[in-house]
């Protein structure tokens, strides 16, 4: 599916004309980038990049999520915003379709599951912090932390992100080495997503009612990592391409 911005041919460069979606850290870019489909008689694909606050480029405060807010993912609005020739960049046919190359992808999947990873990280913290300090009158003086039960949860905590961190690690340094097997990136975003979201379901159940206190994090954790279901693609296609893949790869063995 092509975009719908546009570009127009001008004197010197192009003219961008359209609305662009999720311009992440808005406020904060010096420069942005917008994928466009040429005006041509043979239209072309490619990124156009352009400063912030190009004449006819306007961000629109439309960022309002139940997490993640302080991505600031705002709304790009173009009207006639012009760049010159050489911000154009990667220009291939448009019936091509989208061409995404290994190395973005894999960068694109290594950072989404390591921001919802880092957001688990964040309530485990706060979580064990709180496990130490809270002491129930119930326990006589001791505290949360000193249950074998709490012990048992918490260790299951630990173990989902041990395994995000070594997978994650060892894929970043397997693609740098030319070694990583095809489809482990995607396979990687799908653990630490996944895991992401047990880490932050077990922080809440041991924390209880104080886990939902906006005077604590971890609730402010836990709408973040539920965040992680809107990237596409999803963790059920990840799952369809996985096994569409290793099936005809076994039927091709038969």
């Amino acid at each position: 599916r092509l975009p719908a911005a546009r570009a127009r041919r001008v004197a010197g460069g192009w003219q961008l004309s359209g609305h662009k979606v999720y311009v992440t850290g808005g406020p904060l870019l010096a420069w942005i980038s917008v994928l466009a489909v040429t005006d041509e008689p043979e239209p072309r694909l490619g990124s156009f990049v352009l400063p912030r606050d190009t004449a006819g480029a306007r961000l629109l405060d439309t960022w309002n999520p139940m997490g993640m807010r302080a991505t600031v993912s705002q709304d790009l609005v173009l009207d006639g915003a012009w760049v010159p020739d050489h911000h154009a960049v990667g220009l291939r046919p448009a019936s091509l379709g989208l061409q995404r190359e290994a190395h973005g992808i894999a960068w694109y999947f290594s950072l989404v599951a390591t921001v919802y990873d880092g957001a688990a990280r964040s309530a485990r913290d706060w979580l064990g912090a709180f496990l130490n300090q809270r002491r129930p009158s119930a326990l006589g003086g001791a505290n949360l932390a000193s249950l074998t039960t709490v012990q048992e949860k918490f260790g299951e905590i630990e173990v989902l992100l041990q395994t995000s961190d070594w997978l994650l690690d060892s894929h970043a340094r397997a693609y740098d080495s030319g070694t990583a097997p095809d489809g482990l990136v995607a396979v990687a975003k799908h653990v630490a997503v996944d895991n992401a979201l047990r880490v932050a379901q077990l922080a809440l159940e041991l924390a209880g009612n104080h886990g939902l206190a906006r005077r604590n994090p971890l609730e402010r954790h836990l709408r973040n990592v539920l965040c992680s279901q809107i990237h596409s693609p999803s963790n059920s296609l990840i799952r369809s391409n996985t096994g569409r893949a290793a099936l005809q790869k076994r039927q091709a063995a038969v």
